[in-house]
């Protein structure tokens, strides 16, 4: 049996920037955080297995190659399509907390409070972990 939780929200930053960039900011690649616990990215965290210290525990599905003179039809294997069958079905937890937040506009309006612990219980109220 699995645990399903979110371990970490990352801080909320106002515009735009990539979520692996606001990643490497939070978990300095020097440590090694990931020595534990297995985690589960999308493809916008590519780099991520070169970049931090514990890569047997990571988890980025594959990506299909461009194309070329070479390979005009790239495909993906079938044990790489499952092996990205496998992630996704991990993933989806997560991907339904966040379009929930999202859908409820948690993440747009402005939260004009001072505290982050009561910025965090918004966030934990939202995802269900406090009733």
């Amino acid at each position: 049996n699995e645990v399903k939780a979110i371990l970490s929200i990352g801080k909320t930053v106002a515009g735009s920037m990539h979520g692996y960039k606001l990643f490497k900011s939070e978990f300095s690649t020097q440590q090694d955080w990931f020595k534990n616990i297995k985690i589960v990215v999308d493809l916008g965290y590519q780099g991520i297995q070169k970049d931090y210290l514990s890569v047997k525990d990571i988890y980025i599905p594959h990506k299909k190659q461009r194309k070329s003179k070479n390979n005009p039809e790239p495909e993906l294997t079938a044990e790489q399509k499952e092996e990205n069958k496998q992630i996704s079905k991990k993933r989806i937890y997560v991907e339904n907390a966040i379009s929930g937040m999202k859908r409820f506009q948690i993440l747009v309006n402005r939260l004009r409070c001072q505290s982050d612990f009561i910025k965090d219980t918004v966030i934990a109220l939202r995802l269900g972990y406090l009733t």
